[in-house]
């Protein structure tokens, strides 16, 4: 019978004992909240206690909050059509700095970096005002002056710019993910006769599958979770236009202080994103290309 020596014993002991704050760590930060909020979520608890009710906080979310539904429809909306911009803007940047060019990539990287933040969020709304310099610029062209954030038709389209903007985070990967196209593929296509769009649609689209798929996820979870610029710039108007699912929750949670019902729109949230991940996933297998299949 085979013996586990005791050097490896006192080695996995070791490696349990370093990882004790980390499970720790999960279980307070993770675990523990994680299955609360399921709890509180049939439960009509508004800061502390609360009796159970089973199913009626998601009855009321699709039958009688219309803010709810809004703020669903907007954020859903948001992501469609942002995330899959953001993804050509940083695509296209990515195949005209993939050499070189350290300095500009390093410029296009910064708003994903600060682009989430509160002071971001003030100057996006400066620049959208009535005196602001979008509409300066803009009276050049005999354009009158107007509030772009007031006006409900403008509003989220506004927002998505700023999304669109912070395309630097999947800039980068699309990036690495060009530099690793093995170059003989294109010398290859060039011997064959094959301009730069047939090489695009035929090696790098194929070659590039899995790192697209991996920032759609990416980008699909940060976009389902946006808060800050609807909460700072618009407070979701005007007319709820710009009113997130993050926001709504928020406001029902910590202003409306209804933390059962706030759960059980968070889980909503989570299962609505991890639907969309898990149908991403599953398609994979007919848009992604891996080079290890045989």
């Amino acid at each position: 019978m085979y013996k586990i020596p005791k050097s490896q014993l006192k080695e996995e002991r070791a490696a349990y004992i370093f990882l004790i704050p980390w499970i720790i760590g999960m279980m307070v930060f993770f675990a523990y909240p994680f299955l609360n909020s399921l709890w509180l979520a049939f439960t009509n608890s508004r800061l502390r206690g609360g009796d159970f009710i089973g199913f009626d906080n998601f009855i009321r979310m699709f039958t009688r909050d219309a803010n709810f539904q809004k703020s669903l429809l907007v954020t859903t909306r948001y992501a469609l059509v942002g995330i899959p911009l953001k993804l050509i803007f940083a695509l296209a940047l990515a195949l005209a700095l993939k050499k070189g060019a350290t300095f500009f990539r390093t410029s296009f990287y910064i708003p994903s970096l600060i682009g989430s933040s509160v002071a971001v969020a003030v100057m996006w709304r400066q620049l959208f005002a009535r005196e602001g310099i979008v509409s300066q610029a803009l009276s050049v062209f005999g354009v009158e002056p107007r509030a772009w954030l007031g006006m409900p038709e403008h509003a989220l389209n506004i927002l998505i710019i700023l999304a669109v903007w912070q395309f630097g985070s999947s800039m980068v990967i699309f990036i690495a993910g060009l530099k690793n196209i093995p170059g003989e593929l294109y010398e290859a296509a060039r011997i064959d006769g094959a301009g730069p769009l047939r090489m695009f649609k035929s090696i790098t689209l194929p070659m590039l599958s899995s790192v697209i798929q991996f920032n759609l996820v990416l980008q699909l979870i940060g976009g389902f979770q946006v808060f800050t610029q609807g909460y700072v710039i618009t407070r979701g108007g005007p007319m709820n236009e710009t009113l997130f699912t993050v926001q709504n929750i928020y406001q029902e949670a910590f202003e409306g202080i209804r933390m059962g019902y706030a759960s059980a729109m968070s889980w909503i949230l989570f299962l609505v994103v991890a639907s969309i991940a898990l149908l991403i996933f599953a398609s994979s297998r007919f848009w992604v290309f891996h080079t290890s299949e045989g």
